[in-house]
């Protein structure tokens, strides 16, 4: 009766399962939600914006009201990006976005490439629309870098299957390892795009949260294409991460690519949002307000998370086996621990014994042991206390 895009009821892993019967409260060194994450500053400003008298009346544009794709547009410009609003088309979410790009890129059964280690949300995205991933090496000696050639090693192996390749996705900067692409590679990879017919989906709802650039790195990969105009290129972004409001949903892709093929995707693309028109207009009316107040919260957001990773350095800093990859973007930490003890198993002692939440990095498709995940958006006094717990559980297994 079901359809095999969902998942059976009751599907748990053992994590989950031992999290649900810890008889004692938690700390949650995983929660990426900015609105609980006690950041010192007040959303009313923001949130009163939404009572703008003009959304009681519903004008609905496919792609989003011209003034707030303008807003969109403005946003980029202040980065140094241009992304003019006949190029951006709203959603109502990073997901919502590459759900709309599978299906103008995708047939059911296409392949979607993707980066390994990332974050697992794409394989749901991925089995809502019928569409299969197949993964592409980040390689961990350099940094878990974007590398064109291994995309293309993907890429043959799905065409040896008999396939097709329908899209490349580029988290950029990556969650969690933080790594972006670089000018070269993203060139390369435009160029093997153009060559294969398939188009690349960038994944940049991070913008904002780049710490360490390395010379050449790129930042919004649909500015950087449209000069060469090779492949079509998406770039995502949003409210969530960018004003740290999660909870108003609205999203946007902003697009690039040779003139008649980028003209039939925005056709294409219209089509699909004039299917859902999912997007709020008091939102979208509030757009403007929203991203300028919202500058200040990612400040915040920013020293939080520099602050919390310092703590996290010093704090392990008596482990001389364990490694803090460096914080070049992002809201995530990564360590890196000798492969003594199996990942879940440390996780389940680390919630046993200290109570303490952490995510093992096969969660991310990290592709051997060992390595944790942690998030560094909790208050900065949580957040000490969780490392002090990491240290000394880490200590216990010596």
């Amino acid at each position: 009766m079901f359809s095999t895009r969902t998942p059976a009821p009751g599907a748990r892993n053992r994590l989950t399962t031992a999290l649900d019967a810890h008889p004692r409260p938690v700390l949650d060194l995983t929660a990426t939600n900015p609105t609980t994450a006690g950041l010192p500053v007040d959303p009313s400003p923001a949130l009163a914006l939404l009572a703008d008298g003009r959304g009681g009346v519903y004008s609905p544009d496919p792609c989003g009201l011209l003034s707030a794709r303008e807003a969109v547009s403005s946003y980029y410009a202040g980065r140094g990006v241009d992304a003019g609003p006949g190029r951006i088309v709203l959603t109502a979410s990073s997901s919502e976005a590459y759900g709309w790009l599978f299906k103008l890129l995708a047939a059911p059964g296409d392949a979607i490439l993707v980066p390994a280690p990332s974050y697992p949300l794409l394989d749901a995205l991925a089995g809502l629309e019928g569409v299969e991933l197949v993964r592409y090496r980040l390689p961990s000696e350099d940094r878990w870098a974007v590398h064109a050639s291994l995309v293309e090693d993907a890429a043959d192996r799905v065409a040896a299957s008999g396939r097709r390749v329908a899209a490349v996705v580029v988290v950029n900067p990556n969650n969690p390892t933080g790594t972006s692409i670089s000018r070269a590679e993203l060139g390369a990879l435009s160029s093997l795009a153009a060559r294969r017919g398939f188009a690349i989906v960038s994944d940049e709802v991070f913008l904002d949260y780049r710490f360490e650039d390395r010379p050449g790195d790129v930042r919004v990969a649909a500015a950087e294409t449209q000069a060469a105009g090779e492949a079509l290129v998406f770039s995502l972004g949003g409210l969530s991460k960018s004003a740290l409001l999660p909870q108003l949903k609205l999203g946007w892709i902003v697009a690039s690519g040779p003139s008649p093929l980028l003209a039939e995707a925005l056709e294409r693309l219209e089509w699909i949002a004039d299917s859902y028109l999912s997007v709020a207009s008091p939102v979208q009316l509030a757009l403007p307000g929203l991203l300028a107040w919202g500058d200040a919260a990612a400040g915040a957001l920013r020293a939080r998370l520099l602050s919390n990773h310092a703590t996290l350095v010093e704090g392990l800093s008596a482990l001389p086996e364990v490694t803090v990859t460096p914080l070049s973007a992002g809201w995530s930490a990564v360590l890196r621990l000798p492969a003594v003890e199996a990942e879940e198993g440390l996780v389940l002692r680390l919630l046993a014994q200290e109570d303490l939440l952490v995510h093992p990095g096969y969660f991310f498709d990290f592709p051997r042991e060992a390595f944790l995940v942690l998030s560094l958006l909790p208050e900065e006094a949580t957040f000490r206390e969780g490392t002090a717990r990491l240290v000394r559980g880490l200590f216990a297994r010596r």
